[in-house]
C-alpha cells in the first residue's frame, strides 16, 4: 500500500499568530512552510538594540500566558524548558497631573484597597465593579474568544446561548466611559478603567462597555513578565516550531497567493512559486485582500471599516535611574476626552498626549547599561491618513518631554543617550499593518466584534487568515486564539 502523501501548509508572515498557526498545523501532521517578508520573527513582537540598549520593539504587557504554554503541551514538550515568566505584584504607576501617584496592583482585594485609599470610591464599589467584569468575561470568552462567529453551528452550544441569553449584562448598549462613569465618582478612577480601550486602539467614549472586560484580566487573571522580555516569547517558540519540523523562510515577501477556480493552491515569491493544500495569511487582512489577492473579490464592507489608532514610540536610552518608576508606567493627560476625540475626529496628535512608559530593565538590568535605564515610550496617535509625520513626530518629541519633565521634576534631554524613533509609516512598512493602524480595525462600535473579518474565506476554499486584525482580535492572546480557532477550522 502506497504511503499517504503529507499535506502541506503555508503561512505567510511570521508575527505571533502565524508562529502558533505553524505549530498547531504541524502538530494536525501538515508539513508547514512559514514566509516572512523581514529578516527577523515576530513581527510587532521583535526587538532591536542600539548603544548597549535592548529594546521590546511592540506589545509590552503580557497576559494569559497559558495561551502560550499551550503550545508547547501540544507539541509534548515542556513549556519551562523553553519559556519562563513571572506574575507581577505591581503592574502599573499611574502618574498624575496633581503629583497624584497611583498603584494598580494584581489581584481584586488589593487593587481595591489601593484604589480606595487613593480615590473617593469606596473598596466594596470597586469590588462590586470588578465582579461585574468577571461575569462580563464569563459570558462573553466562549462568545467572542474561543470561537468562530462565522459558523453558523457555532451558535448551537450552551455556552454560546447562555452568553446570547444574558447580552442584555455584557454593556453592548453603553459605552466604557458611560458605564465608569456611572459605576465611579472620581474621575482618576474612571480615567484608570478607560485606559483599557488603548488596548485595541479605541476610545473609551465610543467603545461598547463590553470592553471593560479587558481590566478583569489584567487585574484578577493577572500580568506577567517574561525572563529575558517580550521578545523571548517570540524566540521561544520560533525555537518550538523549529524543533518539531517547520520551515522558516526570512527576507521571502510573498508577492501573490495563487488561485485556481476558487480554491487557494499556493504563493509566489520573487524566487518561485510553490503549491501547498492549504494557505494561511498571518498578513493584515487589508493588505492581504490589496497585495496579495489582485484578481479576487475583495470584502470592501469589511475592509473599509474605521481604522484602529496608532503610536509614536521613542526608543530612549536613558542615562539615570528613575526609581519613582516602575515597568509599566503612565503619565496622563488632564482632559482624556479631548484626546481622544483630537486621534479619532481630529486626526491629529492631543498637545498634552498620555504618555506610556515601559522599562524592561527594572526586571532585566542587562537591557541598558549600568546606571541607565531603556524606555519605552509611547504615546496613541491616529493612524495614517496622509498629515506630515515628519512634523507631528518632532512636534510629539518636544511634548513628550516637555510632560516627562514637568511631571517627573527632571529634565530628561541630556540623558537621552541613544533614540529610535517609530511612528505609523515605520509601523506600517515594518508589519504591514494597514495605515499604521496598530490594532487593525477599531471597536467604536457595539457590533465590532461581529463585524472582524472571519478566519477562513467565504469565496475561496482552503485559504484562512490569523492574527489582530481579523477574528476575535489584536493582543498576545487574542492573537494566539485566532490561531487556535483558525487551524480548528481545518480538517
Amino acid at each position: 500500500m502506497d504511503k499517504e502523501i503529507q499535506k502541506t501548509c503555508v503561512i505567510i508572515g511570521a508575527g505571533i499568530s502565524g508562529i502558533a498557526a505553524a505549530i498547531r498545523m504541524q502538530n494536525k501532521g501538515y508539513a508547514v512552510s512559514v514566509f516572512e517578508a523581514n529578516a527577523f520573527a515576530g513581527g510587532k513582537l521583535s526587538t532591536e538594540s542600539n548603544k548597549g540598549y535592548r529594546f521590546d520593539m511592540g506589545p509590552s504587557v503580557f497576559t494569559m500566558p497559558e495561551f502560550v504554554d499551550e503550545l508547547f503541551i501540544l507539541s509534548n514538550k515542556n513549556p519551562r524548558d523553553y519559556f519562563n515568566y513571572n506574575a507581577l505584584d505591581l503592574v502599573y504607576r499611574y502618574f498624575f497631573e496633581d503629583g497624584e501617584l497611583i498603584d494598580a496592583y494584581h489581584g481584586k482585594e488589593r487593587y481595591a484597597e489601593e484604589m480606595a485609599l487613593k480615590t473617593k470610591d469606596k473598596k466594596e464599589e470597586i469590588i462590586h465593579y470588578l465582579n461585574k467584569t468577571s461575569e462580563m468575561y464569563d459570558l462573553t470568552a466562549e462568545v467572542f474568544l474561543h470561537n468562530s462567529l462565522h459558523k453558523f453551528k457555532n451558535y448551537f452550544t450552551k455556552a454560546i446561548a447562555k452568553g446570547l441569553l444574558n447580552f442584555g449584562k455584557i454593556g453592548a448598549f453603553n459605552t466604557m466611559n458611560g458605564a465608569n462613569e456611572k459605576a465611579f465618582k472620581d474621575k482618576k478612577l474612571v480615567q484608570i478603567l478607560n485606559r483599557y480601550s488603548t488596548y485595541n486602539g479605541s476610545s473609551p467614549y465610543l467603545a461598547p462597555a463590553t470592553l471593560n472586560v479587558i481590566s478583569h484580566v489584567e487585574i484578577e487573571k493577572g500580568a506577567y513578565y517574561p525572563v529575558g522580555g517580550m521578545f523571548s516569547i517570540t524566540s521561544s517558540l520560533i525555537n518550538l516550531a523549529k524543533d518539531i519540523g517547520v520551515q522558516f523562510n526570512f527576507s521571502t515577501p510573498v508577492r501573490e497567493i495563487l488561485i485556481e477556480n476558487k480554491k487557494a493552491k499556493g504563493i509566489r515569491t520573487d524566487k518561485e512559486i510553490k503549491y501547498f493544500d492549504v494557505v494561511i495569511s498571518n498578513m493584515d487582512v487589508y493588505n492581504t485582500y490589496q497585495k496579495l489577492l489582485p484578481q479576487a473579490k475583495k470584502p470592501i464592507k469589511t475592509l473599509n471599516q474605521p481604522k484602529s489608532s496608532s503610536g509614536i514610540i521613542f526608543y530612549w536610552g536613558i542615562k539615570n535611574n528613575f526609581k519613582e518608576l516602575g515597568l509599566h508606567n503612565i503619565l496622563f493627560s488632564e482632559n482624556y476626552r479631548e484626546e481622544f476625540d483630537t486621534i479619532f475626529s481630529k486626526k491629529a496628535i492631543y498637545d498634552d498626549p498620555t504618555i506610556y512608559l515601559n522599562i524592561t530593565s527594572k526586571h532585566t538590568p542587562a537591557d541598558a547599561p549600568e546606571g541607565c535605564e531603556n524606555w519605552f515610550s509611547f504615546i496613541n496617535v491616529p493612524n495614517n491618513s496622509g498629515q506630515d509625520w515628519d512634523k507631528l513626530v518632532n512636534e510629539a518629541r518636544e511634548k513628550m518631554i516637555k510632560k516627562i519633565n514637568r511631571m517627573l521634576k527632571t529634565d530628561i534631554r541630556p540623558m537621552i543617550e541613544c533614540e529610535m524613533v517609530f511612528d505609523p509609516r515605520v509601523i506600517e512598512g515594518r508589519t504591514s499593518s494597514a495605515f499604521g493602524a496598530i490594532y487593525g480595525n477599531s471597536s467604536n462600535n457595539k457590533f465590532a466584534a461581529f463585524m472582524r473579518h472571519p478566519n477562513f474565506s467565504k469565496k475561496i476554499s482552503n485559504l484562512y487568515f490569523c492574527g489582530g486584525s481579523v477574528h476575535p482580535g489584536p493582543s498576545i492572546p487574542l492573537c494566539l486564539l485566532s490561531a487556535k480557532i483558525t487551524t480548528g477550522l481545518i480538517k
